[in-house]
């Protein structure tokens, strides 16, 4: 069995990477993602680029500091799907939370759809703990190009880092 390593390197994400980020979700998301980058210069959130050495983003994720009182919420969390199980969700997780670290905040906070067991065990395997299960929504694509509602049940987790 042959084996690739990827050389990976976390950065700020740039509107200008929004065009090869198609992978990441539907029209609406990546809308939604671009509002964040507008937070991202106030200050309010990070939102990271995960890179090999051609610097196209293969995985991104947001970490927003006003969700939570003395946590950094990790959310909007996407991995290229041809790169699943290839170490670069965790490369990632790891570092959003040296951005909380770095804010001088003790707790990384994230959600997991419960229709999701491979981001669960993955968030389990990192060290999160659920604490809570809350409801959450937001705007997608149809297969049809109209927006909808998408409703689900996450599971609320958290991570001490001190």
């Amino acid at each position: 069995m042959a084996s690739v390593v990827l050389e990976l390197s976390a950065r700020d994400l740039t509107p200008d990477d929004l065009v090869s980020c198609e992978w990441a979700g539907s029209a609406p998301h990546l809308a939604s993602v671009a509002r964040q980058l507008h937070r991202a210069r106030l200050g309010e959130v990070d939102y990271l680029a995960i890179c090999p050495p051609s610097d196209l983003p293969v995985a991104i994720g947001g970490v927003d500091y006003r969700a939570r009182e003395g946590a950094g919420t990790l959310w909007q969390l996407a991995v290229h799907p041809a790169l699943h199980s290839c170490g670069i969700g965790t490369f990632l997780v790891h570092a959003a939370e040296r951005r909380v670290r770095d804010r001088g905040l003790r707790w990384a906070e994230l959600s997991v759809e419960e229709s999701n067991p491979r981001a669960r065990a993955l968030y389990d395997r990192l060290g999160y703990v659920a604490f809570d299960r809350r409801p959450e929504s937001w705007d997608e694509s149809g297969p049809d190009g109209s927006v909808r509602r998408y409703e689900t049940v996450c599971t609320v987790m958290r991570k001490d880092l001190a």
